[in-house]
């Protein structure tokens, strides 16, 4: 039996379709099958920050295997205390207690779980575009995609306006647009809809599969405020822009405001499966003294608690003090596009993680999804893997996020690609 046919008659499909080869090795920011190799622009699932089969991933891994993979639920290992110490000292304070998991979606639902202890409430606020998971807790508060035909998800989750500086509707005399006003507004119909029992706010600071939207500068301080002013937790999902991808250690540092709780996951692990939420001394002392209870079969495995310290490890020797440069090189490249193709509407994101929308025409701002679909294919062809958000009603919009490794020639190669499919 062929691999396509193996697929057809095995496989489960579980959201868009699959890329028409199958990938059988990847060394560094090169995905392979058989002689044909792509550019790797997405990071696998966005994760592969030190691209793929690093060198010191790899050594970790390998003599982990041989020593500690996997513990009792109840147990703890060097390597799990580790890292929690490592990861408390690049955040600042209060962060301070780790919670070892997974997945991000695992860890978004012990957040929203502990948020929901410690405030003694149950409603969560998330956007209107997010993407937090696909458990239970985590798809509730999930609005891009998703919600359609499987039935009621948990009471008390409601949605806040996306702030889209580029599609927003909320604009000021002058013109501009005016997230402050959208985000009273946001509340204002959240209030109109709380029963008093508002526990937490779960957002991401650039939203991903929501079109890979930065909020504004302030944007979280102001979301802060509410928050307090509410008596409500903020959690700050980082699965994807955490651990230097945006060029700063964590997006929410931009801002100067530090959430109530964090949660890791994708980048982490640098491709390899493990999640983290972090939290204050405070907030973990009450949910352990009301009896907090997230105990999985994974939590805490020592294997990928040491991978996480490795990937720590090469971010401090070098790798993180060069996104910022790069981040610059690859957002002048798009921008540098965008002068030459009318297409592309918008370039927005930090660091290296960027997002180009492709429209009609600039006016009307129409989102041009198939002519996403055939630069999609046309960088396929060429040797780039840079993907469309693949979800309902986003097929313009590119996510760019190539690993914190990629050299300049690798970026500049891919940016060359994208234009020669951009040009037909």
């Amino acid at each position: 039996m062929s691999s396509d046919a193996s697929v057809a008659a095995h496989v489960v499909r579980y959201g868009g379709s699959f890329a028409p080869l199958l990938i059988d090795r990847a060394e560094g920011t090169y995905l392979f099958s058989g002689e044909r190799r792509w550019l790797d622009f997405t990071s696998g699932q966005m994760s592969a920050i030190l691209g793929h089969s690093h060198p010191a991933i790899v050594e970790t891994v390998r003599r982990e295997i041989g020593t500690l993979d996997h513990l009792f639920s109840g147990m703890l290992s060097p390597q799990v205390v580790t890292l929690a110490e490592r990861l408390a000292a690049t955040l600042p304070e209060p962060l301070s207690h780790v919670l070892q998991l997974t997945t991000g979606a695992e860890s978004n639902e012990a957040a929203l779980r502990m948020a929901k202890l410690y405030t003694g409430k149950h409603e969560v606020v998330s956007f209107s575009k997010s993407w937090h998971g696909m458990t239970a807790g985590a798809a509730a508060a999930t609005y891009s995609s998703g919600h359609k035909g499987y039935g009621p998800t948990a009471p008390g989750n409601f949605a806040l306006p996306t702030p889209n500086a580029y599609r927003s509707r909320f604009v000021d005399a002058d013109g501009k647009y005016d997230w402050q006003a959208e985000l009273d507004f946001g509340f204002e119909l959240i209030d109109a809809q709380s029963t008093g029992s508002l526990a937490a706010c779960l957002v991401e600071p650039i939203l991903s599969s929501g079109g890979v939207i930065d909020v504004p500068v302030g944007y979280l301080a102001a979301l802060k405020r509410k928050c307090e002013e509410r008596g409500m937790l903020l959690i700050v999902d980082e699965a994807q822009t955490g651990l230097w991808r945006t060029g700063a250690g964590y997006a929410f540092e931009r801002d100067g405001v530090v959430p109530d709780i964090l949660t890791l996951s994708k980048t982490l692990g640098a491709g390899l499966p493990i999640a983290a939420v972090v939290t204050s001394a405070e907030i973990e002392s009450v949910c352990h003294e009301r009896g907090f209870l997230f105990f999985t079969t994974h939590v805490s495995d020592p294997m990928v608690a040491a991978v996480a310290t490795t990937v720590l490890d090469v971010l401090d020797d070098g790798v993180a003090a060069s996104v910022a440069a790069r981040g610059a090189r690859l957002r002048a490249g798009l921008d540098e596009l965008a002068e030459r193709h009318e297409a592309i509407g918008d370039v927005r994101g930090r660091g290296l993680m960027q997002g180009i929308e492709l429209v009609r025409d600039r006016e009307s701002k129409q989102p041009a999804d198939e002519l996403g679909k055939r630069v999609t294919e046309r960088c396929y062809e060429r040797g780039l893997h840079m993907n469309v958000v693949q979800l309902p009603g986003m097929g313009s919009i590119f996510r760019i996020a190539p690993p914190l490794t990629a050299t300049d020639a690798e970026l500049d190669e891919g940016l060359a690609i994208l234009d020669a499919a951009l040009s037909g």
